[in-house]
């Protein structure tokens, strides 16, 4: 999964998009928005594997303006935005069987079977050009990075202009022996070597070295910073787990409690030591992590949910988020998160793939379509992404509209048939009411926005309306002056005073019209 808009179905190996479709990057043929996750069809001819078996994907990965599929016969397919990416299909890996793939920025990475790391697209130079100033260099095919020759690389990740590689300390990987190296641009730290200083080659992060005793095992960077997770291996009895991160900390993405920029790698305040921290993504200028237990926070800007400033809050609520914020699940199992397998990050979005694999979350900015809710609203809380039902589901599993798919024995091919019908039709009217909807919140948002001066949020529905869905509308309209405080109180009486003269204005224009009318009538008549 991968939060810019692009997701796989691992029952039938399927790659799923949606969200923003310019320079093609959903993969549909299209530079269309899709509010709705829609399968990329890989099913003609050309898209087979070298024994013409029809494909399946078992990775995803998203840059800023263009995607990858890593296939199960280790070939790398890639669409949208061609200005440093050549092929459809990266000829120049086949040979090489790739096992991970990774997207950041304009750059692409790739680990094959041997453990090699390769790099196409807008990447950090592997030599000094003697200029005074970093720049990235493009190249149009893949090439490796020799640095790591005789170790394997584990796991990478890339910002816009910097590369995080976590590799075995000797030749064969052991799976707790990884060190940290970093290299690429450092104008804000976030490489995690103590300085600014730009890197053309991998430098070992001290804090994760060989002999280190944090054991490092997952890594995600942002656009400007870097998060690591690691475990103490002086604990013999329970694993403790922590998140440590550098770079850029001008809204709060670092988690330290200010706003201060880090070189050095620091501990993420305010998580708990007790729970397994389990999966770390970055967006932009936010940072989420999982744990193990279901338990999800977020920090950074605008609330930890990457939103722009003043996109959503407003007030005592408006503001970046120092330190990791809770986020709440509302579904029957809340407020964790049941069987919690991944988080990603967007620009200003966050996915989260729960239910062991079942269900999808998504919360943040909601522009383009990029939550997979079939609206383009903000979300300020987790909402269940509207995933499309292939025939598998009928099959073998049961189908809950709500809360994703359940295992089930029931094969009976009518049963299935009749399901299919149904299901059918009740997606359609799902549809057709979330368009509903939308058009319906955009017009109260609207609405709600002249009278008050910022977005409509689910908050600010009566109390009444929300428990009975009764609502007395001379009560709620008192209660509402009672708590509106003097500023507001202004702002209104400006709002209905400018309202009731733009009334006055148009009745007196209409009466205008009427009277010109009236008069060129009887003119009229009395020519006659």
């Amino acid at each position: 999964m991968d939060a810019a808009g692009t997701s796989l179905d691992a029952r039938d190996g399927n790659v799923y998009a949606w969200g923003r479709g310019t320079f093609g990057r959903l993969g549909t043929g299209s530079e269309k928005d899709e509010l709705f996750p829609v399968r990329i069809d890989f099913d003609s001819a050309r898209y087979r594997s070298a024994q013409g078996k029809r494909l399946k994907f078992v990775e995803i990965a998203a840059g800023a303006y263009h995607s990858l599929a890593l296939a199960d016969d280790g070939s790398i397919w890639s669409w949208g935005h061609n200005t440093c990416i050549l092929y459809d299909i990266l000829y120049a890996l086949v040979e090489s069987h790739v096992s991970s793939i990774k997207a950041g920025g304009m750059m692409s990475l790739a680990i094959d079977n041997l453990g090699t790391l390769w790099m196409w697209g807008n990447c950090p130079p592997q030599s000094d050009s003697g200029d005074d100033e970093f720049s990235l260099f493009s190249t149009f095919t893949p090439l490796p990075v020799w640095s790591f020759h005789g170790h394997i690389v584990v796991k990478v990740a890339c910002g816009n202009e910097h590369i995080v590689a976590l590799v075995s300390a000797g030749e064969t990987y052991k799976g707790s022996d990884l060190v940290c190296y970093s290299w690429g641009n450092n104008n804000h730290g976030q490489l995690g070597l103590g300085d600014t200083y730009s890197r053309f080659q991998p430098q070992v992060v001290e804090k994760f070295n060989q002999s280190a005793t944090w054991a490092v095992y997952a890594v995600a960077c942002g656009a400007f910073h870097t998060a690591l997770l690691a475990v103490d291996d002086r604990a013999s009895d329970t694993l403790r787990s922590v998140c440590w991160t550098f770079g850029l900390g001008d809204n709060g993405q670092l988690g330290h409690g200010t706003t201060q920029s880090a070189s050095l790698p620091e501990q993420v305040k305010g998580l708990p030591q007790h729970e397994f921290l389990s999966s770390v993504d970055c967006g932009l200028f936010h940072t989420s992590v999982v744990s193990m237990a279901g338990d999800v926070w977020s920090w950074g800007m605008e609330k930890g949910l990457g939103l722009c400033p003043d996109a959503s809050f407003s007030g005592t609520d408006a503001g970046d988020a120092l330190s990791p914020l809770v986020i709440s699940c509302d579904g029957p199992h809340g407020p964790k998160f049941a069987g919690p397998v991944q988080v990603a990050c967007g620009a200003a979005h966050t996915v989260l793939v729960a239910d062991e694999g079942y269900k999808l979350w998504s919360w943040g900015r909601g522009r383009s379509g990029v939550l997979g809710t079939g609206k383009t609203l903000d979300c300020f809380a987790p909402t269940t992404v509207l995933w499309p039902l292939s025939s598998e589901d009928f099959k073998e599993e049961k189908v809950d509209l709500f809360y994703g798919v359940k295992k089930s024995k029931s094969k009976d091919p009518r049963r299935i048939t009749e399901m299919e019908e149904r299901l059918s039709v009740a997606m359609e009217e799902m549809r057709l009411l979330n368009s509903k909807l939308s058009l319906m919140e955009k017009y109260a948002s609207i609405l709600h926005g002249s009278v008050f001066g910022k977005p409509f949020d689910e908050r600010d529905i009566p109390i009444s309306l929300q428990n009975s869905g009764a609502f007395d509308i001379a009560k709620e309209w008192e209660n509402m002056l009672e708590s509106l405080d003097r500023g507001k109180l202004v702002r209104l009486e400006m709002f209905y005073r400018n309202m009731l003269a733009g009334v006055k204005d148009k009745l007196l224009k209409r009466r205008i019209q009427e009277i010109v009318k009236e008069s060129l009538d009887s003119s009229t008549s009395g020519n006659g």
